[in-house]
């Protein structure tokens, strides 16, 4: 995920602003997308002045003031979250193309870009960076002088109907110093519409202090900015339409895309989330293709045994692995907490596969962990949210996710898009030992493809639970039932209580209760089930309803998840929360949203800081 901005004025207005002034206000407000590093170019005097520095926008601030751009009424800056090629100077955005008279910033993957980059070195053009973006630039120049006739908008369509992948593009041209062109595939861009002026932003976030009013655009199109107008098209030229709205929160809220915290925005960017990590990751046969996993294929066919590292709720995103690829691979699976891992002489050899979960990639216990596995001999495998990092970085290779930078302390999108990645490598591992029919594999991916628009339902119609955790901001412990990939899902919703609220809540195997948990349950006590589908093949319903009728026996007060059209739980819950249809493997994508929405909701009803808890940091750097 990254930050992008586009402006273009009036020559008149530059006593009010510069294009650089909207460019750094509006890189501010979205450097929640990426921190990688930052840039910008304006243009003037028939040329095209760019600065960029790795790190944060304080770095480019400083460049800034060190190297000035000229005044200009037209420019475009970019905040990156890297994927392609780490955070350097050299991969910051913007990237340079026809003479350095062409600027591009791009947001998104262009998925054939190794094709297309074969095609250019062939053609004569040089790279200077390691990136997709400077592919896209490259692309975008060599169609300007050869196919465009030179018309910067034509070269736009022309080159989007070429990249693959999800993507949103932004150009300024020396030769068109009166517009902006962007174009925009399965990655978010919006118009902004002022006097004289116009906008582009990643969202609305990257103008709301210069305009509220805005443009959706929709899948597909290209579009160009003046000082004075808006022209949208597809891909192939053919006028469109995009949608006016009026943005109805104020600039203050801008940094959260409108939402009272973080933690808010980031559970809503979980459709995003999912999507973007499965994005680029199977053909159209259904094959997996997990580039970045470089481990020859022989040694990933004989292995005998994966340990999941990891801790907190990436721990918990390990035990959801560990039901998948048992399941689907019949590879032993054991999951450690990284920092108990190596103090236990664990039984390790060639035939031991690692696999560490990290959003950060920097967690030092984690870190630790695989670098003693990689002593014994041990393949490992990181499945992170942070290009560049350590752990990706030590480890033999690495599963990203695309999560984007998650700022909220406690983890919620990072969560799911672990939990995918994971299972992707599970279906990567049954695919190379065959131990799933191809048919089986293209199914579960079309079900997992299925899940962004299903968590996206959860998220519309949120406001039961949200009304349940208000009416509970009073009460003492909260406990969560589960069985089998809905017990980590019971843990992590106990977790996310305890994070967020200050309150005491445990989550326990549901099957464990008569083994002494039940003697918590007292008259009132909050109890959340996780019920699995009533379609399980280990007939744990009937097994879990039975649960419920025990602890609400006691006088506990049931609240239950289940999968839509699962009728029987109501005679024994006070509340039901229903979650889309899925194959039951996959059903933590969805079960753990109504969990998340409640604790947050719960701990702001407590006016509690939900992005800062008390006593915890995002990512721990310390053994």
């Amino acid at each position: 995920m990254c930050g992008i901005v586009g402006y273009i004025g009036q020559p008149s207005l530059l006593d009010q602003h510069s294009s650089l002034d909207v460019l750094m206000e509006g890189l501010k407000r979205l450097e929640y997308r990426g921190y990688d590093s930052a840039g910008v170019a304006v243009v003037t005097d028939g040329a095209v002045e760019h600065r960029k520095k790795a790190g944060k926008l304080a770095n480019l601030t400083a460049e800034l003031e060190s190297r000035p751009v000229p005044v200009a009424s037209v420019g475009i800056g970019h905040t990156r979250w890297a994927t392609h090629g780490g955070p350097t100077d050299l991969n910051a955005h913007p990237h340079l193309a026809d003479g350095d008279q062409l600027s591009v910033i791009h947001n998104g993957i262009i998925e054939n870009f190794a094709e297309l980059k074969k095609e250019l070195l062939a053609n004569g053009v040089a790279f200077r960076s390691e990136t997709d973006t400077e592919v896209a630039a490259a692309l975008l120049g060599h169609i300007y002088r050869h196919e465009g006739g030179q018309d910067l908008t034509k070269s736009m369509q022309l080159v989007s109907q070429r990249l693959e992948g999800a993507f949103t593009l932004l150009a300024v041209h020396a030769d068109h110093p009166d517009r902006v062109v962007a174009s925009r595939k399965n990655s978010p861009l919006v118009v902004g519409l002022g006097e004289g002026e116009n906008f582009l932003g990643s969202d609305v976030s990257g103008f709301i202090d210069f305009t509220r009013r805005a443009v959706e655009l929709e899948q597909d199109q290209v579009v160009t900015i003046t000082a004075d107008s808006v022209e949208i098209t597809d891909f192939f030229g053919n006028p469109a339409q995009g949608k006016e709205f009026t943005v109805d929160w104020d600039a203050s809220a801008a940094e959260k895309g409108g939402f009272a915290s973080f933690m808010e925005k980031e559970i809503h960017d979980q459709p995003a989330a999912v999507a973007d990590t499965l994005l680029g990751r199977s053909d159209v046969d259904g094959n997996l293709i997990l580039d970045e996993l470089r481990i020859d294929e022989d040694e990933l066919r004989n292995i005998r045994k994966i340990i999941v590292l990891a801790c907190g709720t990436s721990s918990y995103a390990g035990m959801v692995a560990k039901y998948a690829i048992e399941r689907w691979c019949r590879i032993p699976v054991e999951v450690e907490l990284s920092h108990e891992f190596r103090y236990r002489d664990p039984i390790i050899d060639a035939n031991t596969l690692i696999v560490s979960i990290s959003q950060s990639g920097e967690t030092m216990d984690t870190l630790m962990a695989v670098r003693y596995a990689k002593e014994q001999g041990a393949r490992t495998v990181s499945i992170c949210n942070t290009n560049g990092s350590t752990i990706p970085r030590e480890s033999d290779a690495v599963l990203y996710t695309h999560a984007g930078p998650e700022i909220a302390v406690a983890s919620t999108k990072a969560f799911l898009a672990q939990i995918t990645a994971a299972y992707l490598l599970g279906l990567y591992l049954a695919q190379l030992t065959k131990k799933l029919y191809r048919e089986e594999i293209k199914d579960i991916l079309s079900d997992l493809a299925d899940i962004p628009a299903k968590v996206q339902q959860i998220l519309d119609n949120a406001d039961s639970i949200k009304e349940l955790a208000r009416s509970m901001a009073e009460a003492s412990s909260v406990l969560f039932l589960g069985r089998n990939v809905g017990y980590p899902v019971a843990l992590e919703g106990a977790l996310k209580l305890k994070e967020l609220a200050y309150i005491h809540a445990e989550g326990f195997a549901a099957g464990e209760l008569k083994h002494g948990p039940i003697a918590l349950i007292d008259e009132g006590q909050p109890v959340f089930v996780v019920v699995p589908s009533p379609m399980d093949r280990h007939s744990l319903h009937a097994k879990v309803v039975s649960n419920i009728q025990e602890v609400r026996a006691r006088g506990a007060k049931t609240i239950v998840v289940a999968e839509a059209g699962d009728e029987t739980v109501r005679d024994y819950a006070e509340q039901v929360f229903y979650v889309p249809e899925t194959q039951p493997m996959l059903m933590p994508l969805l079960t753990t949203v109504p969990l998340q929405i409640f604790a947050c909701e719960l701990a702001t009803a407590k006016g509690y800081d939900v992005d800062q808890p008390r006593n915890l940091a995002k990512s721990v750097t310390v053994e």
